[in-house]
């Protein structure tokens, strides 16, 4: 069956606050995974986008909940190194079910063990070196590969050192990787760099190895514009994850209440970028986003039904790391 869109998950953090009830630690989502009724929830919290999928012949990316789940995190939040390893593998099995529930129904599925910042989404704070990097992050990749994750997403890059150290370790263990950078207002990444430096750097140190780079954490307003010329660079952006709001990190930080936007808006502004950015192909939500807000962007991308894969890739295994990286990486 051939699909022309992959679709992931929202913002799993403030929908579990403020949709669920739920209180995340830090914003922790892993340790859901280890108790009976919060698992349920977040089982039916993957599985509303599972049907969306199902219902417009999509593939889909599970992105599992593994946000926080590094070191410095853990160590916060009372977890021992090994019990962190453990739960990184959980959260990969709970993944695997979801897929296996779908599997008849989907007509693609990947599993990405996904990777936050050692530290803030929104800050870059204290600078590791790329070698740094790679040794610190080197616990949740490994544990992604011996759980059987397709990939792992390292989401919220803040700074081009460390994503490259992820790279680094995504290569020691020959497991293949997409970069997510989060971007501010002005399109730039929290450290100063451009998104343009920051993929041609990575790209050109690491020989090309990330399967894709994707944008998260900022509204489309923020960084639309650096697409509207013909540069090569921006073929290697195949994924959006967008905030619902407009509003900059210290306002969202500093705000009480929930902003959801505008999601009829957000979902023209994807059919733009569309537009703009000719291999994109994989559209999710950051935080303030929803199912509404994925549904409401699926709406708008079917409406004009852009091929996005060969009737050769459709042919293709999906659990075979050379057949990610044919056909998400285009």
């Amino acid at each position: 069956m051939k699909t022309d869109i992959i679709l992931t998950d929202g913002g799993l953090e403030t929908d579990m606050i403020f949709n669920h009830c739920m209180e995340l630690e830090h914003f922790a989502a892993f340790p859901l995974v280890e108790n009976d009724g919060h698992k349920k929830v977040l089982e039916r919290y993957y599985r509303e986008y599972m049907e969306l999928s199902k219902r417009y012949g999509t593939g889909f990316i599970l992105e599992s909940p593994t946000w926080r789940a590094n070191l410095d995190w853990g160590i916060q939040l009372g977890y021992s190194r090994d019990e962190l390893i453990l739960s990184n593998k959980n959260a990969i099995a709970l993944m695997k079910e979801l897929r296996e529930a779908y599997v008849n129904s989907i007509p693609e599925i990947w599993i990405s063990g996904q990777i936050g910042p050692r530290g803030d989404g929104y800050q870059v704070g204290e600078e590791m070196t790329s070698s740094e990097a790679a040794k610190y992050h080197e616990l949740q990749v490994k544990a992604f590969k011996e759980a059987g994750a397709d990939m792992v997403t390292a989401i919220t890059m803040t700074y081009s050192e460390e994503a490259f150290g992820i790279v680094k370790a995504a290569q020691l263990y020959d497991v293949p990787v997409v970069i997510s950078f989060t971007v501010e207002v002005d399109g730039r990444l929290p450290s100063g760099e451009s998104l343009e430096d920051a993929i041609t750097k990575l790209d050109r140190q690491s020989d090309g190895y990330p399967l894709y780079y994707m944008i998260n954490c900022a509204h489309p307003t923020h960084f639309a514009h650096l697409f509207e010329t013909d540069t090569l660079w921006k073929n290697r952006v195949h994924g959006l994850r967008a905030n619902a709001s407009c509003k900059s990190h210290e306002e969202l930080d500093e705000a009480t209440e929930l902003d959801t936007g505008n999601k009829e808006e957000l979902g023209r502004w994807h059919t733009r970028l569309q537009k703009l950015l000719p291999n994109l192909k994989v559209f999710g939500g950051c935080c303030g986003t929803d199912v509404s807000h994925i549904t409401e962007i699926c709406r708008e991308l079917k409406k004009g039904n852009k091929p996005l894969f060969t009737e050769t890739d459709m042919l293709l295994p999906i659990n075979d790391t050379t057949i990610v990286s044919s056909v998400v990486k285009g």
